[in-house]
């Protein structure tokens, strides 16, 4: 940090397995990527490239080897592991993801049905490979999933080998454990952390009033995805405390003025 400053909560220290902030990545050229990890990759602990962007990304491989160059992993958006599965291409997703050197990998059934036992099949296959996230919910905003559904998905996920399941809010935030609105079920997410801990959950959280949420439910070191690049430095300082929605959060009151 730049100056000292007292009672600033303490953040986990990367590599970080918790309080770990993913950014979505949506199509930035490769002088914005640049540009971005110059000032933010100290906050940053993995980048997601959104849905299926990285089909249609110019230079491809030069990007991910700018973020690689920061010892950043990079993931497709799990939109691109359902659009190879939909097209019975699951051992062609393993090949890509070996020659750009891809050692984090989202499964997801967000898009398509897969049943679940199946999922969790994938889920175990790609443990073969490298790091695996999950992604529980649906991108239907009609099709709600009842919380002690997603806890017994979120665990039979986890037990298959995943490193973390991520909460599903789409790149709007406004579905899954949200409202259309990007109001948060708030009973769904304290009903879920009765049974999954904290530090294994990835909550999309592209909204502030969203971050602030998690921020003040689990703390700090809560684990928070789908961050756009421009909001980084923003979340960080919101994280400890030094943004006015969370300024008085980590205060001691008996100490502070």
């Amino acid at each position: 940090m730049n100056f000292k400053l007292t009672q600033i909560p303490e953040r986990m220290s990367k590599p970080r397995q918790h309080g770990i902030t993913m950014v979505m990545d949506k199509g930035l050229s490769i002088e914005e990527a640049k540009s971005f990890l110059s000032v933010a990759h100290p906050h940053v602990d993995i980048v997601k490239l959104g849905f299926g962007t990285s089909f249609v990304t110019p230079n491809l491989r030069e990007k991910i080897e700018v973020y690689q160059s920061y010892d950043l992993p990079v993931y497709f958006g799990g939109t691109l592991f359902e659009a190879f599965l939909i097209r019975n291409q699951f051992d062609d997703y393993i090949s890509v993801c070996k020659d750009y050197d891809i050692t984090h990998m989202e499964v997801s059934d967000g898009s398509i049905t897969i049943p679940h036992a199946e999922k969790c099949g994938y889920i175990e296959k790609l443990t073969k490979y490298g790091t695996v996230l999950s992604e529980v919910g649906s991108k239907d905003a009609e099709h709600i999933i009842p919380p002690y559904k997603w806890i017994e998905l979120m665990r039979a996920e986890l037990s298959a080998g995943a490193s973390y399941v991520i909460a599903e809010a789409r790149e709007a935030g406004n579905v899954g454990i949200y409202r259309g609105s990007g109001e948060v079920r708030e009973g769904l997410v304290q009903e879920i952390l009765t049974q999954i801990p904290a530090e294994k959950i990835l909550w999309e959280a592209p909204q502030k009033a969203q971050q602030l949420y998690f921020i003040e439910l689990i703390g700090c070191n809560v684990n928070l995805g789908n961050i756009a690049p421009t909001e980084v430095i923003a979340m960080e300082a919101m994280r400890v405390g030094l943004r006015g929605d969370t300024f008085h959060l980590f205060l001691d009151k008996e100490g502070a003025r």
